[in-house]
Parts: structure tokens; C-alpha cells; sequence
């Protein structure tokens, strides 16, 4: 039988019990990832491939298209 994953929600959620939120789970080497909104889809991926992600995310690659 596969173990539980241990969701955690990131620490810029509301904070409520509400569904805003992206949640992360280690199963080494893969990372899971899932909206709380959808919580049966869930997006497996590398360690590498999130921090490629999160480095374009905090550079700014991601910003709102002018208008």
C-alpha cells in the first residue's frame, strides 16, 4: 500500500479553512503538488522543476501583461 502524502499549505495562504490555496507533499524524489480547491488532481514533479518555477515566479518572469 503507497503512504499518505502529508500535505502542507504554503505559509501565504488566508490561513482560514478555505480552498485558496496551493498544497505541497515530499515523497523523495518526487514533489506533489495540488490546489485545496481540487484536492484528487495532483501534479507530480522534481525538486528542480519547482525551483525553476519559483526562481522565475520571484523574478518578476510572471507579472501581469500591460495594458
Amino acid at each position: 500500500m503507497a503512504k499518505a502524502l502529508l500535505w502542507q499549505k504554503s505559509t501565504f495562504s488566508d490561513g482560514g479553512d478555505g480552498n485558496t490555496c496551493v498544497e505541497l507533499a515530499a515523497a523523495h524524489p518526487t514533489l506533489h503538488l495540488r490546489e485545496s480547491d481540487t484536492p484528487a488532481t495532483v501534479m507530480a514533479t522534481t525538486p528542480t522543476a519547482v525551483a525553476h518555477l519559483l526562481h522565475a515566479i520571484t523574478s518578476g518572469r510572471f507579472s501581469r501583461p500591460r495594458g
